[in-house]
């Protein structure tokens, strides 16, 4: 036998998670110089890292030489969010700390839940522990909770959910998602992931982290890559009970957040006024692509996060010719919805760029 038919079955039949095409690609690809090619495709916040990240950053480059201290990031987050700094665990972005979730309640013979068209790193991380995958039909496009309550069995460990979700933006209540936590059962953990927390209205804002108190099963998770503009630092972070952090902290790989990320993300915690910016940047780009996409007959999902998911016929076929006019967007045919295309939200300029380019496509 070769060595990869030696590797574990459940891991082989594994589909690789697949990226938003890079701005580089596409300029190799198609010959596009790359200062004229828009990628709104990845989620990415369009003014960047925060002003004050920057420069925490440039000042941590004199200490790269020495290994990472997380100490500061968990003590910031944990004042931040009101939990003890014992329940706070860092990931190399919020995709390590899914893996670790993943790694310490699931195996073969056990299963994890979540719903049609939410995020695709849930069925990565389940599957990559030889664990079953139950996925639930979507409702409108988003999670039912009474579907997903229905498929608990007595071997689920895991409850994936987004809000907002991705790919689709949509989002659930909280009175609901609280009474979807009285109902599962206690021994069953709720993985809350709310990378797109910031960008819903404050009047929509829920303190979750308060609810670890009353649901030691709930795990909330945060990420920096979106609105605080730090995506390719790679660092994101969990909310937990004492033991369910402490039993993450058991596999977590001692220096998975780099100095530079750390540096980074404590400084952009502070920096409100970018975040603030950030927000009502996408609230009137969220405006402006909308009423595009309304004026050119498509529809689209309401969206609570920082794109839009749009219908349109042969999303294949629309998609290379953007890509032609160097504007890169998501096809999220991979999530079952082959008649679909998510764009995220870009500067004023950026949008209007994508719009024109989708015109000419149509």
């Amino acid at each position: 036998m070769s060595p990869v038919e030696q590797a574990l079955s459940y891991v082989r039949a594994i589909s690789p998670y697949q990226p938003g095409k890079p701005i580089t690609e596409l300029a190799r690809e198609m010959g596009i110089p790359v200062e004229k090619i828009v990628k709104l495709a990845s989620n990415e916040n369009p003014l960047g890292m925060s002003p004050k990240a920057k420069k925490a950053v440039e000042a941590a480059i004199g200490g790269i030489e020495r290994y990472p201290d997380q100490f500061d990031l968990i003590r910031a987050v944990a004042e931040r969010t009101g939990v003890a700094q014992n329940q706070v665990v860092l990931g190399n972005g919020s995709n390590d700390v899914l893996d670790l979730i993943a790694r310490v309640f699931l195996a073969p013979g056990r299963s994890a839940v979540f719903a049609q068209y939410a995020f695709a790193v849930y069925p990565l991380a389940t599957l990559s522990t030889g664990a079953e995958l139950i996925s639930t039909p979507a409702k409108n496009y988003g999670h039912d909770l009474d579907a997903m309550r229905a498929a608990i069995r007595p071997d689920t460990r895991i409850i994936w959910i987004a809000n907002p979700n991705n790919p689709t933006g949509t989002f659930l209540p909280y009175p609901e998602l609280r009474a979807f936590l009285e109902a599962v059962p206690s021994d069953v953990v709720v993985v809350l992931d709310e990378a797109y927390n910031e960008y819903l209205p404050p009047a929509e804002r829920v303190d979750t982290a308060g609810w670890i108190m009353d649901f030691p099963n709930l795990v909330v998770l945060r990420t920096f890559s979106k609105i605080f503009g730090l995506a390719g630092l790679r660092v994101g972070y969990a909310l937990a009970s004492v033991a369910v952090a402490d039993l993450m902290n058991r596999i977590r790989q001692p220096f998975n957040v780099n100095n530079l990320a750390l540096a980074a993300a404590v400084a952009a915690l502070d920096d409100h006024l970018f975040v603030a910016e950030s927000y009502e940047l996408n609230r009137r780009g969220m405006e402006q692509l909308v009423a595009g996409l309304k004026r050119l007959g498509l529809e689209h999902i309401p969206s609570h996060g920082n794109f839009v998911t749009f219908k349109i016929a042969d999303a294949a076929a629309i998609n290379q010719k953007l890509l032609k006019q160097g504007v890169i967007i998501r096809p999220i045919g991979g999530y079952g919805l082959p008649d679909w295309l998510r764009v995220t939200i870009g500067s004023e300029p950026e949008n209007a760029r994508f719009l024109e380019a989708l015109e000419k496509a149509l």
